[in-house]
Formats: structure tokens, C-alpha cells, sequence
């Protein structure tokens, strides 16, 4: 028998939500035909939100030592500088 979970089951939803708000941002941004710094940094940071979740809780990270915690901190704030910058170089220069 499977054991139910509820905090599972609030990270599934808050999941889930995270990812109908980046289709319903992309669905009003398609409109314009035009990119947006406004709306590719809000779906970066949507994925880079759900990536910390998904090391916390399916990655059983949240119960790891605190080193690691702090390790995939880290990376995520890495990953949306490195990205974030590129995107903003790239336009600017482009």
C-alpha cells in the first residue's frame, strides 16, 4: 500500500501552479511577437524556483547535511546569475 503524503502532495500543487503561471505568462507575452526582459527573467526565475524545490524535496536534499544544503543554494543562485547575465549581455549587444 502506497503511504499518502501531504507535504508531497502541497509541493506537487505548488509545483503544478509555478507552471501554469509560466504558461499563462506566455500565453498574455505571445501577443506582442516581441521579446521581453520582463518575461524571460520571471520564467528563468520560475524554473530556477522549481529546480530549489525539486533538490529539497524529491532529491531528499532538505534532510541532508547542511554543507550540501548550502551547496545546491549556491548552484541555483550560480545558474540564474550566469543565465540572467548572458540573457541582459546578449541583448544589449545584440
Amino acid at each position: 500500500m502506497v503511504k499518502f503524503s501531504k507535504r508531497l502532495l502541497i509541493v506537487w500543487v505548488i509545483l503544478a501552479s509555478l507552471t501554469l503561471v509560466y504558461l499563462w505568462i506566455d500565453h498574455t507575452a505571445g501577443e506582442t511577437l516581441r521579446p521581453s526582459a520582463v518575461v524571460t527573467s520571471s520564467v528563468i526565475v520560475i524554473a530556477l524556483i522549481k529546480v530549489r524545490i525539486i533538490f529539497r524535496e524529491f532529491m531528499e536534499v532538505r534532510r541532508a547535511p547542511v554543507l550540501l544544503c548550502r551547496l545546491t543554494d549556491a548552484w541555483v543562485v550560480l545558474i540564474a546569475v550566469v543565465l540572467l547575465t548572458c540573457y541582459f549581455v546578449g541583448t544589449a549587444v545584440g
